[in-house]
């Protein structure tokens, strides 16, 4: 069992000359943050499907090809499908039915095209919000996102940095999970069975938590020696500017996002998440 850090890995594989890879991290974040609270406002089909056309038509322009996109984005393509499945089966009926299973005329479980068009618009929603945070990791260095998040949206730098630093610790916990998994299997723990490796796994995630926490207790003491925790105001390395290019980007999104909003009300199937 791995960790899935490739989401975390930074532009590893990207094309960083390409216009929305290029644009500044926090752009990138406000354009994710608009798209995702207008489609989260609503459940209806048509806005999805519309924000996420937009969503794939601007993917060429991230510098994403389409293995790299899949080796980041694979755990949304997993949470969304489910979600869609199990929303069709047993999501709240209306109009006909298209499927059935029935066990001594007993219907256990039916789809019908109002559940149909609620678990793909419920899959959807999920790829639509899910996509433009996975072009914002894959495409972003995390030191650019820090310095972005502390220079131009003048977040705590103390909040900044040890986000900073806990997003490049990630992939030093999983080169440490693989090796405790090397470990066990060299003592011969994690036999065969299911309880056994649910144990297994248990005493792993407890292991890895207690080298976590030793970890974090040593750095955060490390950065403090060295100045991170200054209350005054503090100097930085890289500068980071918010261009006109960014404000482009920004707009996009904000145009997305009430296209999609639009063309939903027009079609009449906009409603409130909220009200049902």
């Amino acid at each position: 069992m791995s960790l899935p850090t490739d989401v975390l890995a930074g532009p590893v594989g990207v094309d960083t000359g390409a216009p929305l890879a290029r644009a500044n991290p926090v752009a990138k974040l406000a354009v994710a943050a608009v798209l995702g609270l207008a489609l989260v406002l609503t459940t209806d089909l048509v806005t999805v499907a519309v924000a996420l056309a937009g969503v794939l038509l601007a993917l060429p322009f991230a510098g994403l090809g389409p293995r790299a996109l899949w080796r980041r984005g694979w755990v949304v393509v997993v949470a969304a499908v489910p979600s869609g499945v199990f929303t069709a089966l047993l999501g709240v009926d209306s109009g006909d039915v298209v499927w059935a299973w029935s066990v001594g005329g007993a219907t256990l479980l039916d789809v019908t095209t109002g559940s149909l068009q609620s678990g793909l618009a419920i899959a959807l929603r999920i790829l639509a919000i899910g996509l433009p945070g996975v072009v914002l990791l894959a495409t972003t260095d995390p030191t650019d996102l820090a310095d972005s998040l502390a220079q131009d949206l003048h977040l705590p730098h103390r909040f900044v940095l040890a986000g900073l630093a806990g997003m490049r610790l990630f992939g030093v916990l999983a080169e440490e999970w693989q090796v405790l998994t090397q470990a066990r299997r060299a003592r011969g723990l994690g036999g065969g069975g299911r309880w056994s490796r649910l144990r297994t796994l248990g005493g792993q995630l407890f292991a890895l938590l207690v080298l976590a926490v030793r970890r974090a207790t040593v750095l955060s003491t490390a950065m403090e020696a060295r100045g991170f925790g200054a209350v005054r105001e503090r100097t930085w390395a890289r500068r980071s500017r918010f261009t006109a290019r960014d404000w482009a980007v920004v707009l996009g999104g904000v145009a997305l996002a009430v296209l999609a909003t639009t063309v939903g009300v027009l079609a009449g199937t906009w409603r409130l998440a909220l009200v049902g």
